[in-house]
């Protein structure tokens, strides 16, 4: 799985706003803290919001938090919202995509590389991302 560095910008954004429980953030926070190109993250928050991972408030106070619990977003989630699936080949996201995926050796491979990716980031909660520092620091 190639994971793009839009995405990768995305789950430094979630990471820095599941610590922020509840609080509002700014964008030029979050781009700060996190080092993300402010042009890049503007979009991200866009998708995310689209995405049903992160809510938008307008106004002078305005600015981004989670939409739901940091403990119900994943990993796989937040990557999906950005780039839709991924896989180590194309392949393994659509067998239509490839001639010869009802005969080739290496397909079945990639689609249950695919599988185990997915569902090792599935259960890689954002919650439990913080846990983890924390036990480490």
């Amino acid at each position: 799985m190639f994971i793009t560095r839009e995405a990768d910008y995305a789950v430094r954004c979630v990471l820095f706003l599941s610590q922020e429980t509840g609080r509002v953030v700014n964008a030029n926070e979050i781009a700060e803290s996190m080092t993300i190109p402010k042009s890049f993250l503007a979009k991200i928050l866009q998708r995310l919001t689209r995405g049903g991972i992160v809510r938008s408030t307008q106004g002078t106070a305005g600015g981004f938090k989670l939409a739901k619990e940091s403990a119900r977003v994943s990993i796989l989630e937040v990557i999906e919202a950005i780039q839709g699936s991924a896989a180590v080949n194309i392949c393994a996201i659509n067998e239509q995509n490839c001639d010869l995926s009802n005969t080739c050796p290496v397909h079945p491979v990639w689609v249950e590389l695919r599988e185990d990716i997915e569902n090792r980031l599935k259960k890689e909660s954002f919650a439990g991302l913080i846990r983890k520092r924390r036990k480490r620091a």
